[in-house]
């Protein structure tokens, strides 16, 4: 699951911390010449200074020079003990002042210290980390990611990142965790829907299903009928697909397989009396669950997606679920903000996952309509619908 995202994201990671420090040595390198070439000029300039003006003297000039000189001498012996009480409080004062420059202060960092943390750190600037997110942008988005997704993970990271101190030796497990960290934000762990079942015991939990032609929504209703029945959970199933009589037979043979009964009606009648059918056959018969399947409807027909809100209102069913292709890309985005401005849903099932290669649908859905995935279909046989699990993406994803 996620293969191809995987590989990319590791590629991303590598190639991030080679070139941050490939330009950290670059710059010290830069800085080095430059110091050496100023160095240079300094000692010239000085020593051009430190010059002589070449001027003639007379011999009164000499002797006036040396008269004073003379004096000069006789005035330090006199004023011996003075002058090395002097000089030894200058010394006192300049290894005072070296001392405060290479001790560290409380709260001030010391000059050895700073001179350490270049070595062993480095800091990604704001340039460096455009540069570097820029080549995780395309992956994001060739991999189906959504783009208000990948501008949540650009803030996420540049806060994390951006003009931080981070040893070099842990600059890649820096990257990681703070990629980690984002996509564990935009991921919502979903409550244990057989719990939520059990805790019912007045009357059925009645859940409703809704997605397009093709998605899998029948078997994959099928998938989650078989897991109440394992965990001794009764259950009956609502064929309120009516728009297909292909539909009816489907959900039929599923019922048969697995030994739970099917209620539905021909071909063409009411869907929401068939689903007001099956919840009045489980409360007489003290079946702890209803699962309807209604039409797949596409998210741009209007006409089923008021039939779907008919259905909502008259049974007001505990959970609203969404089901589609984690394959089909960014279309299952703006199919899911559809379904979920009409219906209010309480969640998603994504079916194929085990040959979703990019898993880019996966990490932005949740995101973009702010409701948790409960399930993955990882397979075709009835035993294969996984909960979803958080720490399960990040390690598909590579991150762990």
């Amino acid at each position: 699951m996620f293969k191809f995202l995987k590989e990319k994201i590791k590629s991303w990671i590598k190639t991030s911390e080679e070139k941050i420090e490939t330009k950290e040595k670059a710059e010290k390198t830069r800085g080095k010449k430059k110091w050496k070439k100023e160095t240079k000029q300094e000692k010239y300039k000085a020593k051009e200074e430190k010059k002589p003006e070449k001027k003639a003297k007379d011999k009164k000039e000499i002797e006036k020079e040396w008269k004073v000189s003379e004096e000069v001498i006789e005035d330090i012996k006199k004023e011996k003990l003075e002058i090395k009480s002097i000089e030894e409080k200058i010394k006192e004062k300049i290894l005072e002042e070296k001392k405060e420059e290479f001790e560290e202060k409380p709260g001030k960092k010391g000059f050895f210290t700073k001179i350490k943390e270049r070595l062993i750190s480095v800091k990604i600037s704001e340039e460096e980390f455009e540069e570097i997110f820029t080549r995780l942008e395309l992956i994001l988005l060739e991999n189906n990611t959504a783009l208000e997704v990948v501008e949540k993970i650009r803030r996420d990271l540049k806060e994390k990142l951006v003009e931080k101190e981070i040893k070099r030796d842990e600059l890649e497990k820096e990257i990681i965790n703070s990629l980690k960290s984002s996509i564990e934000n935009i991921l919502i762990e979903p409550e244990n829907i057989l719990e939520k079942i059990k805790s019912k015991t007045d009357e059925p939990f009645v859940i409703a299903f809704f997605g397009i032609n093709g998605s899998g929504k029948t078997t994959s209703i099928a998938k989650l009928a078989n897991l109440l029945k394992e965990n001794k959970i009764s259950c009956i199933l609502a064929a309120a697909d009516t728009f297909r009589a292909a539909a009816i037979d489907q959900l039929e043979k599923h019922g048969d397989r697995l030994g739970i009964k099917v209620i539905k009606s021909q071909y063409g009648a009411d869907p929401t009396s068939v689903a007001f059918d099956a919840v009045k056959y489980a409360k007489a018969h003290k079946i702890n669950a209803v699962l309807i399947d209604t039409a797949g409807r596409m998210h741009t027909k209007e006409n089923l997606i008021r039939e779907m809100e008919k259905i909502i209102r008259i049974i007001k069913p505990d959970l609203k679920i969404f089901i589609a292709e984690s394959i089909a890309g960014n279309d299952i985005i703006e199919q899911a903000r559809t379904f979920n401005e009409a219906a209010q849903l309480d969640g998603i099932i994504l079916s194929k996952a085990d040959v979703d290669e990019k898993g880019g649908s996966t990490i932005s859905i949740s995101y973009i309509i702010k409701k948790p995935i409960f399930f993955l279909g990882t397979g075709q046989e009835y035993k294969d619908l996984e909960p979803f699990n958080k720490e399960k993406i990040i390690q598909s994803l590579g991150l762990e």
